[in-house]
């Protein structure tokens, strides 16, 4: 009986120098996966500013500030439109927290008792839909919220000066518009009259 505990032994390293062997076969994948090309969405706009943060919307129903998320927040050009529009992103799960244009009447200033933090009112698209809200971001240094604060206040008031450009240009294409409606009915009317004059003068040489 005690004989056969070294065969055991042996036969459980057999079986098991055999489970390791390669035998060169190769198994197919069940399932193939192709690369897919992920979009953000900001392909066709530059970077201004990229500085790390944590946001805070007014739950106006509790009457309370509610943390949206830490991630970076940018602002961001588009190459075509010219207009910019702050975007942030949870840092982890990259689900956007704020989406808004930066338009002339925003209006952003320092939080009282933070003087790392700024408030802003904002039409905002992160939930899918437009929302009235109150933000607040709280950056790591003073630095960081003044030039925060002073690029968010130059774009808004460029934006003001453009928005006022384009209005000017439309009322002035307008204008011309305008003008060449009156100018083309007086030459239609002097146009249709021309032959009735003719016509006249027909009938008096004969």
């Amino acid at each position: 009986m005690a004989s056969s505990s070294p065969d055991r032994e042996a036969e459980a390293v057999a079986a098991a120098a055999g489970e390791d062997e390669d035998t060169g076969a190769q198994i197919a994948p069940i399932v193939n996966l192709s690369e897919v090309a992920v979009t953000t969405g900001e392909e066709e706009e530059d970077v201004l500013l990229d500085i790390k943060a944590k946001l805070y919307r007014f739950d106006r129903d509790g009457n309370q500030w509610k943390e949206r998320g830490t991630g970076n927040v940018k602002l961001l050009k588009h190459r075509e439109t010219r207009k910019v529009r702050l975007v942030m992103r949870q840092a982890k799960t990259l689900k956007i927290c704020a989406n808004h244009l930066v338009v002339p009447t925003i209006k952003i200033q320092e939080h009282a008792g933070n003087d790392k933090s700024c408030v802003w009112h904002a039409s905002d698209f992160a939930d899918g839909e437009l929302k009235d809200e109150l933000f607040s971001i709280r950056f790591g240094s003073v630095e960081n919220r003044k030039k925060f604060m002073e690029m968010v206040e130059t774009i808004a008031e460029s934006s003001g000066k453009v928005e006022e450009k384009d209005s000017k240009d439309a009322s002035d294409a307008a204008g011309l518009l305008g003008k060449l409606s009156v100018d083309e009915t007086e030459a239609e009317k002097v146009a249709l009259a021309k032959p009735e004059e003719k016509s006249e003068t027909e009938t008096k040489t004969e």
